[in-house]
């Protein structure tokens, strides 16, 4: 019975969850479009935190909203203590298509890594520009590009699996983040995603209609220094990312204690 209750309840949902999908892209849209003639005509140092924070506000609006009419719950409210730090890389693992947006709604300093493509999109390429958001076509001058961020008092938010997982709970890591860290030098922060939702994950078409409501829940873990061995340091964050989600819900640590998460060095 209680199955076939949130069947039910799924489909009741369907319509309107795909009605303010449809409004973020058409959001998105009316802003790529605003960037896109704001680019030109703007310096770095405005444009940069501009776009940014109109990205995390667009982003912030979408979830309320998503929340207030029962599709998604989310709780991200750990994330405000991270919101101006400076100089800080958040890594977190990557069960959806929807991390990016709950990281950066409460984010404002942070820029993404995007894929290369997605720089000429039109619903994402010019605000990503904008925002200056970096391009993972070239490893080198990713790096390079992070570590510039990093220094100017940026924030980074990474996945260091490289695309969402495939084989859960986590995919091995790739080299990048604690390099990043090494060369800034910048503490690693990092996020772990709780979901049950298959929603979004790899596989999961758009039109399909998931169970609802969404359930996200965000909790920092432990922080990272960084090391001059960063091929070691990836090591002990992928052993540390993969314990942690091993363990069972109830098990988690509390997310929301401290400010802070404690470092490890």
């Amino acid at each position: 019975m209680k199955k076939l209750l949130r069947q039910g309840r799924s489909i009741a949902l369907a319509p309107p969850l795909y009605g303010l999908l449809l409004g973020l892209g058409l959001m998105s849209l009316g802003w790529n479009l605003v960037a896109m003639l704001l680019q030109p005509l703007l310096p770095p140092h405005v444009a940069r935190p501009l776009g940014r924070r109109v990205i995390a506000g667009a982003y912030r609006s979408f979830w309320c909203l998503a929340s207030l009419t029962g599709m998604m719950r989310i709780d991200a409210r750990c994330l405000d203590a991270l919101r101006d730090e400076p100089g800080l890389i958040i890594a977190a693992n990557h069960p959806s298509m929807l991390d990016a947006l709950l990281l950066v709604a409460r984010l404002p300093r942070s820029a993404c890594i995007m894929k290369a493509g997605l720089m000429k999109n039109v619903f994402l390429g010019a605000g990503a520009r904008l925002a200056h958001y970096i391009r993972n076509d070239s490893a080198h001058t990713m790096v390079r590009l992070a570590v510039q961020d990093l220094r100017r008092g940026g924030q980074l938010v990474i996945f260091p699996e490289g695309t969402r997982t495939v084989t859960p709970p986590l995919d091995a890591f790739r080299p990048g983040v604690t390099l990043i860290a090494k060369l800034a030098p910048a503490p690693i922060q990092t996020v772990f995603i709780d979901t049950d939702s298959p929603y979004l994950g790899k596989g999961w078409p758009l039109w399909r209609v998931p169970p609802l409501p969404l359930v996200f829940t965000l909790r920092l873990g432990e922080r990272f220094a960084p090391s001059p061995d960063s091929a070691a340091l990836l090591q002990q964050l992928e052993q540390y990312f993969r314990h942690s989600l091993e363990q069972s819900a109830s098990d988690a640590p509390p997310a929301c204690q401290t400010l802070r998460a404690p470092i490890s060095s």
